[in-house]
């Protein structure tokens, strides 16, 4: 046990987290257990196997927060179980509603971290767009996230409970579950690569979410590394870069993972990971006036194009913040550079951002405001 507070102790201190909450969390925490884990739980206890299924059900997909909601255990195992573990639960601070029916969810986490989440939906597609850190650290020059610090890694649970009260939103405003998951919130996904996956995980088990992983993307601005090792964990869910320029030059002077990540590298690491998964991959661009958005530019971004194995180029509208001093580009430079793009033949789609009007569009998330 002294090793055990010792390594948490550590954990703590990286993560800017209250002791004794993380320790609570961590050690404690029923949700962090494996249905294995849980099964021998349960063996040691002198409880029958299914007993552990059943638990397992009610925390993934029946969604229980308490130990008390779990009717089919008896009384006695309840009480057992709470004396025991504790569950908990990221809650919904509170929401905006956007004129487009776009709704953004501040979210508060066990240790009371905030991080946002956002409900997209079009005539097609229920989407939600969740966060992977509290915090950044790659400082990308147009992002709100990027100008805070990073806190901490979101835990698994965290993210699955993300995806299920946004669902829940769904269901009440829409009458539909979501139909795609985004991991394009606040934070860098591959630098939390373990509960990112593990997420995906519970969220495409048939036992939990039952989503498949197909309709799942992870959007990165760049790790080579990581992506690379994506393809050797063979995972299934769609791949977006965040490119956003199309030279080094330029990506350096907006996006400083950049000069550890440059092009070459990014361009050999997507290619390995479609070697290795066949998955699709989507590149990221958004157009800022005088930045990337000129004739020269489009060509370049034909070059990239061609080097990668790539199913699609979304070309975005740039959103404002307060931070920062970037303008979007008239509209006729916006039809201009997807014409170029058309006539030489590159897959391009312009996305118009959605909820503007509450901070919860592309590059807004900071959860600095509250309405």
């Amino acid at each position: 046990m002294r090793y055990v507070l010792f390594y948490v102790a550590i954990y703590a201190k990286q993560h800017k987290c209250p002791l004794k909450i993380l320790y609570l969390y961590l050690m404690m925490n029923i949700r962090q257990l494996s249905l294995d884990a849980l099964t021998q739980v349960f063996k040691e206890w002198g409880e029958p196997a299914f007993r552990a299924k059943q638990v397992y059900q009610w925390l993934w997909q029946k969604h229980a927060a308490s130990f008390d909601a779990m009717s089919n255990l008896s009384k006695d195992l309840r009480s057992k179980l709470a004396e025991t573990y504790t569950i908990p639960k990221v809650k919904i601070h509170h929401s905006q509603f956007s004129s487009d029916g776009t709704i953004k969810c501040r979210f508060q986490l066990h240790d009371g971290h905030f991080v946002e989440g956002v409900l997209i939906p079009t005539e097609k597609r229920l989407t939600a767009c969740v966060s992977s850190q509290v915090g950044c650290s790659l400082s990308c020059k147009f992002c709100a996230t990027g100008f805070m610090e990073r806190k901490r890694n979101i835990e698994f649970d965290e993210i699955v409970d993300q995806v299920t009260l946004i669902n829940g939103l769904c269901e009440e405003h829409f009458n539909k579950k979501l139909t795609n998951i985004v991991f394009m919130g606040m934070g860098e996904p591959l630098l939390n690569y373990k509960h990112v996956l593990k997420s995906i995980e519970k969220i495409s088990d048939p036992e939990a979410l039952g989503m498949s992983p197909k309709r799942i993307t992870v959007s990165t601005a760049g790790v080579a590394k990581m992506i690379k090792q994506l393809g050797d964990d063979q995972v299934k869910f769609k791949l977006a870069l965040s490119l956003h320029a199309p030279t080094d030059a330029q990506r350096n002077q907006i996006m400083p993972i950049n000069e550890s990540n440059d092009l070459e590298s990014l361009i050999e690491a997507l290619n390995y990971f479609y070697q290795k998964t066949k998955n699709e991959i989507t590149l990221e661009y958004i157009l800022f006036k005088n930045i990337n958005d000129s004739t020269e530019d489009a060509n370049q971004l034909v070059k990239v194009f061609r080097k990668i194995p790539a199913d699609l180029v979304n070309i975005i509208e740039y959103n404002t913040i307060e931070q920062a001093r970037f303008q979007k580009p008239e509209e006729a430079v916006v039809a201009s550079f997807m014409q170029q793009l058309a006539a030489q033949r590159v897959n391009a789609r312009l996305r118009r951002s959605r909820g503007k009007d509450i901070d919860a569009a592309c590059g807004q998330l900071a959860n600095v405001k509250q309405h």
